[in-house]
């Protein structure tokens, strides 16, 4: 629907889509010239009710998440998750040259 969007989700786009058509729904085009009507245009009727919006129109109604309250654990209390994060990340940075010096280890086994 428009090209800036960042959020690509199905369900967010079919509510942007459905919002865009009731916007255009209840959207009144007048004419640019008072006695010459084109197609898009509104009807004459629609254009003597039609009044001037002042204010948010049509906002946008977010649904808030719902988050699930779970009882804090002891084992959740003695886990540090920044050192194990850290050790992980340092076990994954370390991987290739263990294994090269594992592989050397094994090969001077073997001789």
């Amino acid at each position: 629907v428009d090209h800036r969007r960042r959020n690509c989700s199905l369900e967010g786009l079919q509510t942007n889509v459905q919002r865009l058509k009731t916007y255009k729904a209840k959207l009144v085009v007048f004419p640019r010239h008072a006695r010459k009507f084109k197609a898009g245009d509104s009807t004459p009727e629609e254009l003597a009710t039609a009044t001037q919006v002042h204010g948010d129109y049509m906002p946008i109604q977010r649904e808030k998440p719902t988050v699930e309250l779970v009882k804090v654990t002891d084992e959740m209390k003695s886990l540090n998750a920044y050192a194990k994060l850290r050790l992980e990340r340092t076990n994954e940075r370390h991987f290739g040259a263990r294994l090269k010096k594992a592989a050397e280890a094994e090969k001077e086994d073997k001789k």
